[in-house]
């Protein structure tokens, strides 16, 4: 605004502050900035100078000088220097073609209806447009670790394809109840969506349900707490929502600290612990030189099942699956 206005006030204003009426009008305005207009006299109430605590009465004239214009509205998506700081803090691995973020648990990889924080959003650190890294896979709201993105269409496309390829070889930790028979193994159980309740969760089915999908998990347990407690080490050859949760459930071993898949021994067993669940590991080749070895720290939240049950991470092979045989 860049001429002198006179404005009165309303009768629903009686008794407002003069600086508080300004900021009603103009909130683009700070305390500094109105204590300067009325200290210089360039804001007068009747014709006469005026405090900025003054209290105003209804039908006052209110002279009002040229003012600053607002600043362009922010778009409310726009990341701000401590939402960078967290998104960069997160990087297990950059190139010019691959970005590696290790995931918190409770964060999620995508939005939705009453999502607004969430890794896909987070990437406008990086940029947009081309500039902008690309999903290549999920993760669970509440799985924590390895997600690999990519910088560029052509490497995001080559990143997709070996997951899609099953040329990925993706390494879970996850704390289970009980101590599974057999010890290491593949399970083959067809998954489907379900609406069970107000929510819909993935359940076994028989390869004969029209909604059946396929859905295989190799394991192998690494350590035990007697019978209570096996840390396992769980490999998905398919990419089905849920199924490492769904699948260690059916096998009557459920993942601890999960509030979907769960049995009363295990939500009891639990304990407050959050999702057992951690990405720690990924194997894949890179868009266009060499393999990537990719491998994500424990989460805050399997360390506290670790020091719970007593396992340690010294005891795990990098690569327990050498051991199975198909």
């Amino acid at each position: 605004m860049k001429e002198v206005r006179t404005l009165y006030v309303d009768k629903g204003e009686e008794g407002v502050r003069l600086d508080r009426w300004f900021k009603r009008r103009w909130p683009h305005l700070n305390h500094i900035q109105i204590q300067k207009l009325a200290r210089s006299g360039q804001i007068r109430v009747d014709g006469g100078r005026a405090r900025p605590e003054t209290k105003l009465t209804a039908g006052s004239q209110i002279r009002v000088p040229p003012l600053p214009d607002a600043p362009p509205p922010q778009d409310k998506n726009a990341l701000d220097p401590r939402e960078v700081a967290f998104a960069k803090s997160l990087v297990l691995y950059e190139d010019d073609e691959v970005l590696v973020l290790n995931k918190p648990a409770g964060l999620a990889v995508q939005g939705g209806t009453k999502t607004s924080k969430h890794i896909d959003r987070l990437l406008s650190a990086w940029g947009e447009g081309l500039d902008r890294p690309r999903l290549v896979h999920r993760l669970d709201r509440d799985t924590s670790g390895v997600l690999v993105l990519g910088k560029s269409p052509s490497a995001a496309a080559k990143l997709s394809g070996a997951f899609a390829k099953r040329r990925a070889q993706k390494t879970y930790w996850a704390l289970v109840a009980g101590f599974p028979k057999p010890g290491q193994g593949v399970l083959e159980l067809p998954l489907a969506k379900k609406g069970v309740g107000d929510r819909e969760m993935v359940q076994p089915v028989d390869s004969s349900d029209p909604k059946a999908e396929p859905a295989e998990t190799e394991f192998v347990t690494i350590s035990r707490a007697g019978d209570r407690v096996a840390w396992m080490a769980l490999r998905p050859h398919t990419g089905r929502t849920h199924q490492l949760r769904a699948h260690m459930l059916a096998m009557g071993h459920p993942i601890l600290g999960d509030p979907k898949y769960a049995t009363e021994a295990s939500a009891e067993l639990s304990g407050g612990l959050k999702l057992q669940l951690h990405a720690r590991r990924l194997v894949l080749a890179h868009p266009s030189r060499g393999q990537l070895v990719l491998e994500a720290p424990m989460s805050p939240e399997l360390r506290a099942g670790f020091e719970r049950f007593g396992f340690e991470e010294r005891e795990a092979d990098p690569e327990p699956f050498k051991r199975t045989r198909r």
